[in-house]
């Protein structure tokens, strides 16, 4: 699967922590590599965007090679990048797509401005299979542009999704990890409505990542030919191991631990009785 993404070199979000959890799933990633950034556990620093002409030159020279099953699309580094990208999702309408709108890191720091996101609005959102905003980032898109007169900022988890589906998104999964509440509700939209909906207890850490890999995680089953009900409840299942098993590699937010399968406590070999006779 193709990912479009910035470099983490803290290896908690971005591009490195979609290429674990693709990996840890079963699927291969490929990546075209949106920007750079200075960051780390504690936020962003600085973030220095790929000239727009490679950006196209990995995709082309990639999907000219490699059968994709899906793609993933995240930081997009500015907004002529941003509609490279859409040409490329337009010239491939077959391609089941998930947008992961990082619009900011998790201290806030700036990841997507004002001309990035109108291009997300208009033409990647239409072409998205799957759409994968916590809340905050569903009101910042829906932010002038709602409908019949509905207010983002105070908008309830359902009318942000109705919203971001009038947008044209098919399958909107808004996660509720953002919210001040015990537990986490992630909830399942299309055309129709509400269509899965899964209440996690609420882990005790704030992590750096969560969103790349939850929605790499369902972009990656939906690769192996899941349909995106199936893809989405699998991706939310791993998501929330990782979290749970995460660990501190840094001295601020936790990194999901992507790889929790390979842990040690995740085997038990069995002990041969040494006292049993030959």
């Amino acid at each position: 699967m193709l990912i479009f993404a910035a470099s983490d070199p803290s290896c908690g979000a971005g591009a490195q922590a979609d290429l674990l959890t693709i990996a840890a799933l079963g699927a291969h990633p490929l990546t075209v590599i949106t920007a750079l950034t200075a960051q780390n556990s504690r936020g962003v620093e600085a973030v220095l965007p790929t000239a727009p002409e490679f950006c196209v030159r990995q995709a082309q020279t990639l999907l000219a090679d490699t059968s994709v099953a899906a793609m993933k699309v995240s930081v997009l580094g500015c907004a002529k990048t941003a509609r490279f990208v859409a040409d490329i999702l337009d010239a491939h309408p077959d391609i089941p797509c998930v947008l992961d709108p990082v619009l900011a890191s998790g201290r806030g720091d700036a990841l997507s401005d004002a001309e990035i996101i109108a291009v997300l609005r208009e033409r990647i959102i239409p072409r998205a299979d799957l759409v994968t905003p916590n809340r905050a980032e569903a009101r910042i898109l829906l932010r002038g542009v709602c409908r019949h007169g509905m207010d983002a900022d105070n908008a309830p988890p359902e009318h942000l999704a109705q919203g971001l589906v009038a947008l044209g998104a098919r399958h909107v999964f808004l996660t509720g990890g953002d919210a001040n509440e015990e537990k986490v509700e992630n909830r399942l939209y299309d055309a129709a409505g509400e269509i899965y909906v899964n209440c996690w207890p609420r882990l005790p850490h704030h992590y750096h990542g969560s969103g790349c890999t939850l929605a790499a995680a369902a972009a990656a089953c939906l690769a192996q030919g899941h349909s995106v009900a199936e893809a989405v409840a699998r991706a939310d299942a791993y998501t929330w191991q990782t979290l749970f098993h995460a660990y501190r590699a840094g001295q601020a937010q936790h990194t999901p631990q992507r790889l929790f399968a390979l842990l040690p406590s995740a085997f038990s070999p069995s002990v041969p009785d040494r006292t049993a006779s030959a």
